[in-house]
């Protein structure tokens, strides 16, 4: 799996799939995955997505093979979106599609409102409303969490309501290992600000066309809910899949893949 320096503080591990004919000069899909994963997660949708695109898969700053930081890093979504650019220059990728699951799907919504000019489509699925209404005794309770047990013990008691109750054991115990295995210090950081990132100011500023993918059940937010921001952007349509998981792009890549292939080919980044 390549690399690249960031910065001091960061090397930044990357994969890149494209199974697109050889005489093509496919576009590019950039995928932001959320709090304590991979990039490794997208495994469902790269067999549909590469063979007509470049995908290209970071692990976000701080988790999976990239550096992990240190408990005090001054996080911010600016950081993050300066991160991911880094990594499409140095790929001489000017233009691209960007998807985003969970909290990635926060950090896309900020990107595609800050950085209009580089996002040509924007899919987020299974992501949490613009503000998330956490005091901060729960922050701190969930910091000293993960702090006295652990990440995988976190995981384990929370995954099950992010993957719905139709996903298989065995697939739950390799999301479990996943997460479990983030840096506490990374975690310990980006709850507390990335995690409860204020985007609200964004969503009207998102130019690009934008799919919304959420369930008829999860429990992050209802459908009315989720309509509700979604229609503040102001060229995005919502699509709502049958299940109770919030996490739509674990438990639902196919048919998420297929629905931002239908989003991309009808608005090329060229």
């Amino acid at each position: 799996m390549p690399t690249l320096r960031i910065s001091p503080d960061l090397e930044m591990h990357y994969r890149v799939d494209d199974y697109t004919d050889p005489w093509r000069q496919p576009e590019t899909v950039l995928m932001l995955h959320g709090n304590a994963e991979s990039g490794a997660v997208w495994y469902g949708w790269v067999p549909r997505i590469a063979r007509r695109y470049r995908v290209v898969r970071p692990d976000m700053r701080g988790f999976g093979d990239s550096t992990p930081m240190p408990r005090d890093f001054p996080w911010t979504l600016e950081v993050l979106i300066d991160d991911y650019l880094c990594l499409m220059d140095a790929l001489k990728v000017a233009r691209f599609h960007l998807v985003g699951a969970k909290i990635g799907g926060t950090i896309a919504r900020a990107f595609a409102a800050r950085r209009p000019e580089r996002v040509a489509t924007l899919t987020v699925a299974g992501t949490p409303p613009p503000l998330r209404g956490r005091t901060n005794e729960r922050v701190t309770e969930r910091i000293a969490d993960f702090e006295t047990h652990g990440m995988e013990h976190w995981a384990r008691r929370s995954m099950a309501r992010r993957l719905g109750s139709e996903f298989p054991a065995e697939g739950y115990e390799w999301w479990v290992k996943l997460m479990g295995r983030t840096a506490t210090s990374t975690q310990a950081g980006f709850v507390p600000t990335i995690a409860g990132a204020d985007i609200r100011a964004d969503l009207p500023r998102i130019a690009c066309p934008t799919l919304v993918i959420t369930t008829e059940g999860g429990t992050l937010a209802s459908v009315e809910a989720t309509r509700a921001w979604q229609q503040i952007i102001p060229d995005s349509k919502l699509l709502v899949l049958p299940g109770d998981s919030y996490h739509v792009a674990a438990s639902h890549p196919e048919r998420c893949a297929e629905a931002t292939l239908e989003l991309i080919s009808r608005h090329p980044a060229a």
